[in-house]
């Protein structure tokens, strides 16, 4: 148990394969992290946070299931934990918050805590991927929680801080705000679909390292702090939210959370070397942000190193006219929501 990786009494301290020494590794490798507001972290029963004066917490959970979220023969174990911490800085990013820290717990079959003859075990390598992460955000793991579980899951907090009143909603669009998402659109799903393809020939265990960018996107996706923060600290986005689950079904979100219905322009749509329209429009998993600006702001062409792009634009809504409208050479026709739906 990590609880801020607290020890529990009764266990044996000689257990070098055990609980109680998995969580003394990840403590050692987790203290190499730091940020000012955090007063207290892995040790005692809760993390202690100090938020700066005129800040507010922005907190946010993502969960990620074995043979949902990724599965064991495919997905390198780095490529787990860094897609496990990606997710919530995502969401960060999307309001414009930096973060502040990070709780792990951590559910793992017992054969994925111990090495393979000259190898390391699967949550070492787990490690790794969400440490490094951790280390390029600035964001310290300071506790979370263990436990012996028939299949492999993660489930991330994030923890950040915005401005008082400054975090960007997916309310605050208005009717003639252009629409804007960073990077580009449909890597993810490509990554994904050539991942499939390479287990399929049997070569699921010569995957090719996080530098192949036809699987980066999908295994390695960035988290867009740096643009997240800033387009809240310039005030250059009326409403935003991340690409987790499609361009289709968020922007439907957005437009729900606002009020509003939305065109977009599919000649202008950013698609990953690769990708086809349908995994730019209907794929998840960019991590990319979407947002609006007002129609007399000025936008750079790039963030950060990112590219921004304009793909459309914010309209009033009408029982006449589909939430989503898509404008194509073809002619206009409803965006129907095809991305990701738990239960759906």
């Amino acid at each position: 148990m990590l609880k801020s990786m607290r020890q529990r009494p009764g266990k044996t301290h000689g257990n070098e394969t055990g609980e109680l020494a998995l969580i003394e590794q990840i403590r050692a490798r987790a203290a190499r992290g730091g940020s000012g507001e955090l007063r207290l972290g892995i040790g005692d029963d809760c993390a202690l946070l100090r938020p700066k004066t005129g800040e507010e917490l922005a907190v946010t959970t993502d969960l990620s299931l074995q043979d949902r979220h990724f599965r064991l023969d495919w997905h390198p174990a780095e490529a787990v934990g860094h897609r496990a911490l990606a997710r919530g800085l995502s969401d960060l990013a999307a309001v414009g918050a930096r973060p502040v820290a990070a709780f792990l717990s951590l559910g793992l079959p017992r054969e994925l805590t111990r090495a393979r003859g000259k190898g390391r075990a699967w949550v070492d390598r787990f490690l790794d991927g969400l440490l490094a992460l951790a280390e390029l955000h600035q964001t310290p793991l300071a506790g979370g929680d263990l436990s012996e579980s028939p299949l492999a899951a993660a489930d991330i907090v994030l923890i950040g801080a915005v401005p008082r009143g400054r975090a960007l909603l997916r309310r605050g669009a208005r009717a003639g705000d252009g629409i804007y998402v960073t990077g580009r659109l449909g890597g993810a799903a490509t990554g994904l679909v050539r991942l499939g393809n390479l287990a399929a020939a049997g070569k699921a265990g010569r995957i090719p390292a996080r530098d192949n960018e036809a699987l980066a996107a999908h295994l390695y996706p960035q988290p867009r702090i740096a643009q997240g923060l800033a387009l809240q600290r310039r005030g250059l986005a009326t409403a935003a939210m991340d690409l987790s689950d499609g361009l289709s079904i968020d922007l439907a979100r957005l437009c729900r959370e606002s009020g509003l219905a939305a065109e977009v322009d599919a000649a202008t749509l950013p698609i990953a070397p690769g990708a086809i329209l349908e995994q730019a429009l209907h794929g998840g998993e960019d991590y990319e942000l979407l947002f609006t600006a007002a129609a007399g702001t000025k936008l750079p062409r790039h963030l950060g190193g990112v590219s921004l792009t304009r793909i459309g634009k914010m309209v009033r809504p009408s029982s006449k006219k589909p939430m989503v409208t898509l404008v194509s050479e073809d002619g206009r026709q409803a965006l129907e929501a095809k991305g990701w739906e738990h239960f759906a």
